[in-house]
């Protein structure tokens, strides 16, 4: 992967990819090859889950750790074949064009411009409003330990099984886990972040020492907190299988229900040297996300535990 410069030929379309030997991790000696690669050969597994789903992108210019910011818009110099679906934000008074990634080539290509990371909106096209996901963003305070976070990812499955839902695991490429419920059509974003609050506060009802539900951008010190707000319209969660900007360059990485009931592994340890060959060797635990399919029971919420 060294040099300066090289066209890679990718589905078809030449992509010029530049600097290749920079060092974008500079305390592991990841390089910016190191991360075209990983995109260019892990673009098969990760691609199904961005097709006809808007895309952010996370851009480290100077690498990671460096200043970064998102962008939520296809840019102008990007070539023709790279969409940009049309979005009308109530809060705006502009059309957004927001990028989408249908192949390998405009994985290296964005990649090549600076995004590290790449984050999905929780819909498809054509209804942006209609989510096709409950999402469950488990996120430790910070005297909590991984461990913590395993056990509350237990609790809530249990909770799910029992009304007859399945739920799937994967990092956030930090210290969390999020549980992804692939829905059937017909649900609507307040409706699913109704629902997600509502079981969130009866996981935190049954298990108080364990689980929080979120206030803002509170963390509860050694509680897990249940951030419900992630199913909204517009708001994008870590895709599967991107790489995220943190030191060894971790990977939002599905798990199997059976490694998180066995604690046998630690985030830090899922990296982009490392999932290439954990994809090889187990497939993909998150592919039942692709089928969709679920529907959210009536859910009526317990006594808060926690009022504002």
């Amino acid at each position: 992967m060294g040099g300066e410069a090289a066209r890679w030929r990718l589905d078809g379309r030449t992509v010029q990819v530049t600097r290749l030997d920079r060092v974008l991790w500079p305390a592991d000696g990841i390089t910016k090859g190191n991360l075209l690669g990983y995109y260019r050969d892990l673009a098969p597994v990760m691609l199904p889950y961005y097709r006809e789903r808007p895309v952010t992108l996370h851009v480290f210019p100077t690498g990671a750790g460096g200043m970064s910011y998102y962008r939520r818009d296809r840019p102008e110099r990007a070539p023709a074949w790279l969409r940009g679906v049309p979005y009308h934000p109530k809060s705006a008074d502009h059309v957004t064009h927001l990028p989408t990634i249908e192949d390998a080539a405009g994985l290296v290509w964005y990649a090549n411009g600076g995004a590290i990371e790449f984050h999905l909106w929780g819909a498809r096209l054509p209804d942006l409003a209609e989510p096709d996901l409950a999402i469950f963003d488990l996120d430790p305070g910070e005297a909590a330990p991984f461990a913590a976070v395993l056990q509350a990812a237990l609790r809530l499955r249990e909770m799910l099984a029992a009304l007859d839902l399945r739920g799937y695991a994967k990092t956030s490429g930090g210290r969390g886990l999020h549980v992804y419920l692939p829905l059937a059509p017909g649900h609507t974003f307040d409706g699913v972040r109704a629902w997600v609050r509502a079981l969130a506060a009866r996981l935190a009802a049954a298990h108080p020492d364990l689980v929080a539900v979120a206030r803002g951008a509170t963390h509860r010190g050694g509680l897990v907190t249940v951030d419900y707000a992630q199913n909204s319209i517009g708001r994008n969660t870590a895709a599967p299988y991107t790489v995220r900007a943190r030191p060894g360059a971790p990977v939002s990485a599905p798990v199997t229900w059976e490694e998180v009931a066995a604690g046998d592994f630690v985030p830090e340890d899922l990296t982009l040297r490392t999932v290439p060959e954990r994809v090889r060797r187990l497939s993909d635990p998150f592919a039942p996300v692709l089928a969709g399919g679920q529907r959210l029971p009536a859910l009526d919420p317990p006594a808060d535990p926690d009022p504002a």
